[in-house]
């Protein structure tokens, strides 16, 4: 009777030619489009990848303490984990000689997009061949086998998660996030190995993805997600409740307990480290708050888009199978994620990161159960927005480099004061190629009204991928020129003394980490520790000098000045009167 009931509610109804998959080759060049633009070609950007990389390159030119206290040049970070900034070394280690260091370090950007790529592949792979996931037999036949179903699902899986908007600056920053996502991926691909196949010793993988999580960034994400494979059990299968309690999660305490105990035993005053890191894990909760919400639904939205339409349908259209392993596992990992970003203290985009990996699998299978006329409209709407987006960057593009049209070019030059326009052939070339490609697809899509499954995403995914490619050849350098320091770290190492041996400061983390690669600076360890030199970072609206008077002694003025697109920070060097 079951059976005649799961039969009879399956919503997928599908012939064979519906899942053609994607030439391999495709796939890669997919993958390579969307990754190698915006990794090569700039410098450590403002903020979170600036401290990244500052935090790996202290690492890969520094001593064991180094690596085992995360910190950038002498800057304590006590509250990061370090198994990112592991790698970031590692691979400057390796190819810091022939890369050079700051794109050394973002290899392991790569490493992570590649990792969370293939998991969320060979995931929704696994769970599109299972039997419970398979269309309906057609009663002359012609339906798919369960392996082409699962590799054209997997495929549409892919494509939503180079679509995905919110992924795309923080996949090509040297960030935990993306080391995050990938391990989170990873941890997915896991469980449905456990799942789908019933043996324990899968359970061992889930445990050492759940440790390397923890040392990732913090322990709450992991234990809200074996909570939801503990819940999983429960409803699905109660023998595999043990396997997780006494095998997962041991091996998942692993990693973090011997970066502890190393800590502990090769870096003095450990203690306070430790207690920060605890401290900063347990700071992201709180009580739930509409606010919170508010902020998940708002930006939910444009960060999750293309997925969430179809994840959303997918739950709807196997709603009377959800207890099916591809809605289950993949609604086991949202809930306790989009609970952890209710509990969450700050509303930062970066919190909204973790949904993707699972939203892309729940979308993959909206994608069969979806009607003609949805996917024709997402389809309409992408050929819209990223046509006129597009449309716009070249427009820009042609102000900036010619002057004209006259007010582009005027807020072009407004927004970075001072720079100079380069016109690179190479980038110009590959700009247009992309272009062509993208009219070539759109073209295609339209005139010829393929079948196959993953038609409803191309677009999207295809989009993403040209605004990007255009943005990271055409107006890289001008980027470039706005968010990074090398300019001002070049200014302030022209001033500094030729006997300086160290300086103080007050800069911030990323600032610190620019200024340190850049100029080669020697920082002190903490704050006013009687340094000759002093470079003090405030704003320009503060015209006293009130935070000068904490740094005891009297001090004479060698430079001031600041980022040319940044008209509020500022930096003053100064020197130790005599």
């Amino acid at each position: 009777m079951q059976t005649i009931l799961t039969t009879k509610f399956k919503p997928v109804r599908l012939p064979a030619s519906a899942t053609r998959a994607l030439p391999r080759w495709a796939l890669l060049a997919l993958g390579l489009l969307y990754i190698l633009p915006g990794l090569i070609g700039r410098d450590p950007w403002k903020s979170d990848d600036a401290i990244s990389f500052g935090i790996m390159w202290t690492m890969a030119h520094g001593t064991l303490q180094d690596w085992l206290s995360p910190n950038i040049a002498g800057m304590q970070m006590a509250a990061e984990s370090p198994l990112t900034y592991w790698l970031g070394a590692l691979c400057i280690k390796l190819f810091g000689a022939l890369l050079g260091d700051p794109l050394a370090a973002r290899v392991s950007a790569g490493i992570a997009f590649l990792i969370s790529a293939l998991s969320i592949w060979y995931a929704t792979y696994l769970l599109g061949r299972r039997s419970d996931a398979q269309p309906l037999k057609l009663a002359f036949g012609g339906q798919p086998e369960a392996r082409d179903f699962g590799r054209t699902l997997a495929d549409g899986a892919f494509l939503i998660y180079l679509g995905f908007l919110g992924l795309l600056l923080h996949s090509h920053e040297t960030s935990p996030k993306s080391m995050q996502l990938a391990l989170l991926a990873f941890a997915m691909y896991t469980a449905v190995r456990f799942f789908d196949s019933g043996k324990a010793r899968n359970s061992i993988a889930i445990g050492l993805a759940l440790g390397l999580l923890v040392i990732t960034y913090g322990w709450l994400l992991p234990a809200g997600i074996l909570i939801g494979l503990l819940t999983l059990a429960v409803i699905r299968n109660r023998r595999a409740i043990l396997p997780l309690l006494l095998i997962s999660l041991p091996l998942a305490v692993v990693p973090v307990a011997a970066w502890i105990f190393a800590l502990k035993t090769f870096t003095p005053d450990s203690a306070g480290q430790i207690d920060i890191w605890m401290s900063w894990n347990l700071y992201q909760l709180n009580w739930p708050s509409f606010p919170a919400l508010r902020y998940l639904l708002k930006y939910g939205i444009w960060f999750a888009w293309p997925a969430w339409p179809f994840a959303a349908w997918a739950i709807y259209a196997w709603r009377h199978q959800e207890k099916t392993l591809h809605i289950s596992l993949t609604l086991c990992f949202l809930i306790p994620i989009a609970a952890l970003i209710l509990l969450n203290v700050h509303s930062e985009e970066e919190m909204l990161l973790p949904l993707l990996p699972p939203l892309a699998i729940l979308a993959a299978f909206g994608l069969p159960t979806m009607k003609r006329g949805a996917i024709n409209a997402v389809d309409w709407f992408s050929v819209m927005i990223f046509t006129f987006s597009a449309t716009f960057i070249w427009i820009g593009w042609i102000a900036k480099e010619t002057g004209w049209p006259a007010q582009i070019a005027k807020n072009a030059h407004k927004l970075a004061p001072g720079y100079q326009p380069d016109f690179n052939l190479i980038s110009f070339v590959i700009a247009i190629l992309g272009t062509l490609c993208w009219i070539v697809l759109v073209n295609w899509r339209i005139s010829r009204q393929p079948s196959v499954l993953w038609r409803a995403v191309v677009l999207s995914s295809g989009g993403v991928i040209l605004c990007w490619l255009l943005l990271t050849t055409l107006w890289m350098p001008w980027i470039n020129y706005g968010r990074s320091y090398a300019g001002v770290a070049e200014q302030i190492a022209q001033r500094l003394p030729s006997t300086v041996t160290c300086i103080d400061t007050n800069v911030g983390p990323a600032q610190r980490a620019s200024f340190a690669y850049f100029g080669k600076m020697q920082f002190a360890t903490d704050e006013n520790s009687g340094c000759d030199v002093l470079l003090l970072q405030d704003a320009m609206r503060d015209q006293d000098d009130r935070l000068l008077q904490q740094f005891s002694g009297k001090w004479k003025l060698l430079w001031e000045g600041r980022r040319p697109s940044d008209r509020d920070e500022r930096f003053r060097l100064y020197r130790r009167a005599r």
